[in-house]
């Protein structure tokens, strides 16, 4: 998820109908610029080559997240929200609209993974693999992270590890539906 700040001012976003990379290309409705998705920064117009901050989300399910916010309102498109229109393209096994032009075989095209930047370093965390060991204790792109997910809501989560100029190391102490596992430092 990215910010709509760029250069200090708010933007207001919409779909262009274009794709780079099989991914969505927005626009601003201020400038026209369009931005990708995928890359994260403008590719045609004023804004051209800048980057849009990235916002920290939480990937999880709708109920939960409603257990631990549940005073978050939702957008009303006439129960349009009843069905995820995404759903043939996530069982299916076409590599989005355009097909494939690279292929990378370490991971399953469709494979869902924690994504963390930092400094325009990149790393996955492939929630496969996280299944059999829920947190991650790892030092990356100069920061000491805690990746965590919790596989019943698949929520996943990354937080710094450095407490207090200290750098623990976490376990997972209680199971939990999505935000309410409890993590220890051991």
């Amino acid at each position: 998820m990215y910010s709509r700040i760029v250069n200090g001012e708010e933007h207001t976003f919409g779909v262009s109908g274009k794709l780079i990379m099989n991914a969505l290309v927005m626009y601003d409705h201020q400038t026209r610029t369009l931005w990708s998705q995928f890359l994260g920064k403008g590719v045609k117009g004023e804004f051209a080559g800048t980057p849009l901050d990235f916002v920290p989300v939480t990937h999880t399910t709708w109920a939960s997240w409603l257990d631990t916010h549940p005073d978050t309102l939702v957008l009303d498109k006439n129960g349009g929200y009843s069905r995820d229109s995404y759903d043939g393209y996530y069982r299916g096994t076409a590599a989005g609209v355009i097909g494939e032009t690279l292929s990378d075989n370490r991971l399953h095209r469709k494979a869902l993974v924690v994504g963390v930047n930092f400094d325009e370093q990149t790393k996955a965390y492939p929630f496969q693999e996280m299944l059999g060991t829920p947190i991650v204790n790892d030092t990356f792109g100069g920061k000491d992270i805690v990746v965590f997910l919790e596989q019943s809501t698949n929520t996943a989560l990354v937080f710094d590890r450095v407490v207090d100029g200290r750098i623990l190391t976490f376990e997972v102490l209680q199971e939990g539906p999505g935000t309410q596992a409890l993590l220890r430092d051991v």
